[in-house]
């Protein structure tokens, strides 16, 4: 058993420090600022106002480009965020500011939403992301540029959680430290079709050559299966040195733990590999099998390694919140364990509000135990 317990250790060792170089890689990385601005089409599918929606749409509406238009789509003309999109087009007469009720109706209501959005959408440049990122003035230009050269299809960016309430803030402290180191490692372990939902910028062309949003409307990971579908034309998927902000609202524990377990089940089902190996990644907890062994100096050596590594993603987010709270990292290490586990069982999720179950290969089945097809 210690010998099992030093080979795992050995390999969270070993992940710690790809996160660390892949952190400093991502730091020194100089990012190419290209003059290249086409027009440009954002796609916001909203269902219900997030916490902070109007600042955050308002964001977008101040963009720093020369031509742009923000598409918002709804699929009931009562939604409670109608009144805010109102509001932001009264206050910015000059921008083009659409507001759509849309009617495709999909297993994946947003991929639905987004279908239409597209179908309506003036420019052959379009950038999608969630209705609760706020983004800098700058953001268009460096999602945008990279699409100069013709062999990018997709550009994708981190993001760093806000929050007020401690289940919020504890839950940004594992986006900082447990989701971002991930996200930095894959490409330098051959995983390049990360697309994030805080920022995706494509061509329309592509995705139409890929299948439209109608090839990935019966998935639930639609951010990631986007980009994969672009990635299998041959096309890159980039990830930009831009970081927006999430809020994450008011939730309680039960809510955070709901929301991070359907993240684990959608990984499971999207990457089943890379799930599987996701243990070599709980540090925190190899370092105390390996204190518990009477292995102390291997378990400080570790966990260092692990705080270092956390501390260096933190620097990459410019994610002064999370540096506050850097304290939480062993306990959201723990707890991301107990997700890990619980994760590998089960095939429902929660999602706004509605009882997913979900098939082996991510697709959205049944919707609240009513079979779908």
């Amino acid at each position: 058993m210690t010998y099992l317990l030093l080979a795992v250790a050995a390999a969270a060792f070993v992940y710690q420090c790809l996160a660390l170089a892949a952190a400093l890689r991502h730091l020194l990385r100089r990012e190419r600022r290209s003059g290249w601005t086409p027009p440009v089409s954002i796609l916001k599918p909203v269902y219900g106002p997030d916490p902070h929606f109007y600042e955050c749409i308002r964001s977008h509406a101040v963009q720093d480009y020369p031509e742009f238009e923000i598409l918002f789509g709804v699929s009931d003309p009562a939604d409670a965020a109608v009144a805010e999109i109102e509001r932001l087009a009264a206050d910015f007469p000059q921008r083009r500011i659409r507001l759509i009720v849309c009617a495709t109706r999909a297993p994946n209501g947003k991929v639905g939403l987004l279908a239409d959005l597209a179908a309506a959408a003036r420019h052959a440049v379009l950038v999608v992301n969630d209705s609760d990122i706020r983004v800098p003035e700058d953001y268009l230009r460096r999602a945008v540029g990279p699409l100069e050269d013709p062999g990018v299809g997709v550009v994708t960016c981190l993001y760093r959680g806000r929050a007020e309430g401690w289940p919020g803030r504890f839950e940004a402290v594992g986006i900082a430290t447990d989701f971002t180191p991930g996200v930095l490692v894959a490409p330098l372990v051959g995983v390049s079709e990360f697309g994030l939902g805080a920022m995706l910028a494509f061509r329309a062309a592509d995705v139409a050559r890929a299948g439209g949003f109608a090839a990935i409307a019966d998935y639930l990971a639609d951010d990631y299966q986007l980009s994969r579908h672009i990635r299998d034309l041959g096309l890159r998927v980039i990830l930009s040195k831009l970081v927006v902000e999430t809020w994450l609202g008011d939730r309680t524990w039960s809510d955070v733990w709901r929301h991070q377990l359907r993240w684990a089940r959608t990984i499971r089902v999207s990457r089943g590999g890379g799930y599987k190996g996701l243990p070599v990644t709980h540090a925190t907890l190899w370092s105390l099998a390996l204190a518990a062994a009477g292995l102390w100096w291997l378990a400080a050596a570790l966990f260092g390694t692990r705080m270092m590594a956390g501390l260096a993603v933190v620097c990459v987010l410019g994610d002064r919140r999370t540096l506050r709270d850097f304290f939480l990292v062993p306990l959201r290490d723990l707890w991301g364990a107990a997700l890990w586990a619980c994760g590998l069982f089960g095939a429902e999720v929660e999602w706004r509000g509605l009882r997913l179950r979900l098939d082996r290969a991510g697709r959205i089945v049944e919707v609240h135990g009513e079979r779908i097809r």
